[in-house]
């Protein structure tokens, strides 16, 4: 079989050799040099470089234009699922199409359907249906976000449903014209924000693993360290989480399921037809000793029968993340302090710093490779996996510098 992988995220993460039979499998990689780089050497495959400046469908296609067909197109990354259904399309390549995708990713899609399955979600409109609408049904904190967000980019939270629309209006947080329609507008739900990961064949859950948040990703967006921490997956969470994935038509994938905890039960966040980001994969592995990625490319492929897949049984051990974003940092290089003391805890699995003449990115990212500071912690309870996590966000600090002088203003 002729594979084309749409390749964003690093191998580390995906261990694609364990997944596809490169011996078998003519395997096509595309995607930018650093990410291509991070690919096992001697691998039987064929890498091309995009430029990453550019529309990523296009930069695609020009790179395999003139090759011979290909029988299937991977995109494993959130930020390539519609791009890799449009290749497809393109191609002539059957898959996922993008409107399959779309309630993966459109979030008034994906809020309608699960909205439409009895299940509750935030009041929301479509940005332009709340401009037309004048009023909103709710008066108190709103949130404006992309409908295909990612990470929490371009996210913002106003005190009240008008100033949301007055910042739209006069203060041009979103530009006039068809930008407006890949927005909406959604009343802002308060509690703790719990994700439950794992993978489904034929809508049958075989590993599921759910987690609370230590932060939000929207904080992390704006700044601030994030994490989460492994919790009792109950029958009720165990519930709702089939009933979403129902909703959205996800029967056959890794998934990512968002949820906000209330008084009243469980309100409907976002998911995705994908593993979560930042050290959710390897947590997981840890907890259930399912490696998501690569299990899900030995099933597709054809690896192994979905039926002779091996999933063993966990035995109760919760691991948490934790990571310190860089992009807000304005320096391609910083300084951590207050971290010696957490750095040797017996509860830390492994700890991933930056030295001051290490380079750290300057756009957002979750990978340890690009960051100042991430890890894992465990094995342990929630409890105490949750205090670390607090108490190391508060005392650390990440400040930027410049490595030949003083720290950056």
């Amino acid at each position: 079989m002729r594979i084309l992988i749409l390749h964003r995220v690093t191998d580390k993460m995906i261990r694609h050799a364990a997944g596809i039979d490169h011996a078998v499998h003519d395997v096509t990689y595309v995607g930018p040099s650093d990410r291509l780089a991070t690919l096992p050497s001697g691998l039987r495959c064929t890498l091309i470089e995009r430029p990453d400046t550019g529309d990523l469908t296009e930069e695609v296609l020009a790179a395999v234009e003139g090759l011979p067909p290909f029988d299937m197109v991977l995109a494993l990354s959130e930020f390539d699922l519609i791009a890799g259904a449009r290749v497809r399309a393109a191609l002539g390549v059957p898959g996922d199409t993008e409107e399959e995708i779309l309630p993966w990713r459109d979030k008034v899609v994906m809020k309608s359907m699960v909205a439409a399955a009895g299940l509750r979600v935030p009041r929301y409109l479509s940005l332009p249906e709340a401009l037309t609408a004048g009023e909103l049904p709710w008066t108190g904190e709103t949130v404006l976000k992309p409908l295909d967000g990612a990470a929490s980019m371009n996210v913002h939270i106003y005190p009240t449903a008008a100033e949301a629309l007055t910042a739209v209006r006069e203060g041009g947080v979103v530009p006039e014209g068809p930008e407006r329609d890949g927005f909406e507008v959604e009343e802002f739900v308060s509690g703790p924000i719990v994700h439950v990961d794992g993978m489904l064949i034929d809508g049958k859950p075989m590993a599921m693993q759910a987690s609370r948040y230590v932060g939000t990703c929207l904080g992390y967006a704006e700044g601030s360290p994030l994490g989460s921490v492994q919790i009792e997956l109950t029958p009720e969470l165990s519930r709702w989480t089939a009933d979403c994935l129902a909703a959205v038509n996800i029967t056959t994938s890794l998934f990512h399921l968002e949820g906000i905890e209330t008084p009243d039960g469980l309100v409907f966040l976002e998911v995705g037809a994908r593993f979560g980001g930042a050290d959710v994969v390897d947590t997981f592995e840890l907890a259930t000793g399912v490696h998501m990625p690569s299990r899900y490319l030995q099933m597709v492929t054809g690896g192994v029968a979905a039926d002779d897949l091996d999933w063993p049984e966990p035995d109760g051990s919760r691991y948490g993340w934790f990571c310190w974003p860089s992009h807000k940092l304005g320096a391609e290089h910083c300084r951590i302090e207050g971290a010696d003391e957490f750095r040797e805890s017996p509860l830390v699995y492994r700890w991933s710093q930056r030295t001051e003449d290490e380079p750290i990115k300057t756009v957002l990212s979750y990978a340890d490779t690009d960051i100042p500071l991430a890890g894992v912690v465990g094995p342990g309870d929630s409890a105490e996996l949750d205090s670390f996590l607090s108490s190391a966000f508060a005392t650390i600090s990440v400040e930027p510098v410049n490595p030949a002088g003083p720290v950056a203003d």
